[in-house]
């Protein structure tokens, strides 16, 4: 169940459900604290895909979960690249890429979108938390100083520490076109999005519901 494959910045691992069947999903996960609440769930779609007889993969990012490299280093140009190398590794024929990681997705794979969140809004939201945090704390920051601060010499936001070519390149990201890729809204699976919860959790009906889309769609 766990893999390792080659990046430009070290070995990283993956969870792997792989019984070389004709069906490979490359999974994007969510970034930062969103990833950690929504790990659970992530596997727990990737398991019931592999009851379908559809194998998957979710590669660990540099620099996130058992990743070795140093996350300051890490740029959303060389998550791209890791992302595209992942799909070439484990011969990936489509991709799902969840929340921001639909920034990275290979625009050469079809597959789906769940919830796509831009990176600049990932990073509002980081910068939105650090501010009501400082806040909370008496301190007064402001969130347009803060950027400019991350822009030129990197900031920690919610426990990460991002490089400042990693927050540049966050503040200008929009969400790239779909392609061949089709969105997933939360609402097409219903209830709120697990990432709006205050610590991780899981919901088996939603991890259900997401993999009944996949596997009808991949095995219709």
């Amino acid at each position: 169940m766990i893999a390792a494959w080659p990046t430009p910045a070290g070995e990283e691992y993956a969870v792997a459900f792989d019984q070389g069947r004709a069906h490979r999903l490359l999974v994007l996960p969510a970034w930062f604290d969103e990833g950690n609440k929504l790990r659970h769930f992530t596997v727990e779609v990737m398991r019931r895909l592999d009851g379908s007889g559809i194998d998957s993969f979710l590669p660990d990012l540099p620099g996130c979960n058992e990743s070795l490299a140093p996350l300051e280093q890490q740029t959303l140009e060389s998550w791209r690249t890791e992302a595209s190398e992942a799909a070439w590794h484990f011969s990936a024929t489509h991709v799902l890429a969840i929340r921001a990681g639909a920034n990275i997705a290979p625009d050469s794979l079809p597959g789906w979108r769940y919830a796509p969140l831009a990176g600049a809004s990932q990073l509002r939201a980081l910068l939105r938390a650090r501010v009501l945090g400082s806040r909370e704390a008496g301190r007064n920051e402001d969130r347009d100083r803060l950027l400019g601060i991350g822009r030129s010499e990197g900031l920690e936001l919610a426990g990460y520490r991002l490089g400042a070519a990693m927050v540049d390149g966050l503040a200008d990201a929009e969400l790239p076109a779909p392609g061949q890729q089709r969105d997933i809204a939360q609402s097409d699976i219903g209830g709120p999005g697990l990432w709006l919860r205050a610590e991780p959790d899981h919901a088996p009906k939603q991890a259900d519901a997401l993999a009944a889309i996949l596997a009808m769609e991949l095995l219709a």
